[in-house]
């Protein structure tokens, strides 16, 4: 038996990765069945190979998943990467805010990596920025045809196993072709000239960048719904504004239509804050279902 790890999951079939034999082919044992238990793409695994020249197995052990996620259906992840274009196409910040709370929802708090800084310019790119290392977030700007940000690429991601999220057109495929050769991802490009459509990934696994190293693509998003227990709660997932709340009248304001409001005043009085705070807006009036006019006061 060896220890290894699943990387893609088809029809009954386990593809696993192991350090001598490298891909081999796996069945589950019939006791992970009969305890209703279901190896997962992430899992660290015990394998026999019974057939070294065909290079095919059995799984006989799953151990101890650490954090799980439901989308993508993914355990044992370390790290969450956003990658959100620069330009060419415009960032969509309302859905960046998206990605960030669905991920911090499940356990993870992501970095953001900018690509294609080479588009814009350098106070361009700090006022895409600032907004949220305000937030507390980590954010890195590359361009995925850079040598030296790929290598800043590698290094955040060194011996982890780690999500790749984003929507189509921001880079991703490009950036994962430059961090290693052994699964090539179709680029945007490529898949306009195939007609092919928009979404360029075509299924969820894991690639293995180095021996400890994991990434996994999800596919491209043009919509992206989170769901929140009540209004109140959505809050907590723009720290930024955490402080300044001590400042409202209110203890359930919602910065919105509320007097004396202290997060209305302190985006009043920063203007690096004002695009998430519309983003948080919008994100009340979805969640409410209806569309509701906000003024700044």
């Amino acid at each position: 038996m060896m220890t290894a790890k699943i990387i893609k999951g088809v029809g009954g079939f386990y593809y696993v990765n192991t350090e001598k034999f490298g891909i081999v082919e796996c069945k589950a044992v019939g006791k992970f069945r009969n305890q209703h238990i279901k190896p997962m793409v992430g899992d660290d695994v015990s394998v026999t190979v019974t057939d070294e020249q065909n290079l095919k197995g059995v799984i006989d052990e799953i151990y101890p998943r650490r954090l799980q996620l439901v989308r993508p259906f993914i355990s044992n992840v370390d790290n969450a990467m956003i990658v959100v274009a620069a330009s060419k196409p415009d960032p969509n910040l309302f859905l960046l805010d998206k990605f960030l709370i669905m991920l911090l929802q499940q356990g993870l708090k992501p970095f953001i990596c900018i690509n294609k800084k080479d588009l814009v310019t350098e106070e361009e790119l700090k006022a895409l920025a600032e907004p949220y290392e305000a937030a507390g977030y980590e954010v890195i700007t590359v361009s995925g045809k850079y040598d030296d940000d790929i290598e800043k690429v590698k290094e955040k991601l060194k011996s982890k196993t780690t999500v790749i999220a984003g929507t189509s057109g921001v880079g991703k495929s490009t950036i994962i072709n430059r961090l290693q050769s052994s699964v090539i991802m179709e680029t945007g490009e490529i898949s306009k000239k195939l007609k092919k459509g928009k979404h360029t990934t075509r299924h969820s696994e894991l690639i293995c960048v180095d021996s400890d190293t994991y990434i996994m693509d999800t596919p491209g998003f043009s919509s992206l719904e989170v769901e929140f227990e009540d209004v109140w709660e959505i809050r907590r997932f723009y720290p930024e504004f955490e402080e300044a709340e001590k400042e409202c009248d209110f203890s359930d304001c919602l910065h919105i239509n509320e007097p004396r409001c202290g997060v209305k005043n302190l985006v009043k009085n920063n203007p690096v804050l004002l695009s998430r705070y519309e983003n948080y807006k919008l994100m009340v009036d979805e969640f409410k279902g209806r569309r509701i006019d906000y003024r700044h006061e």
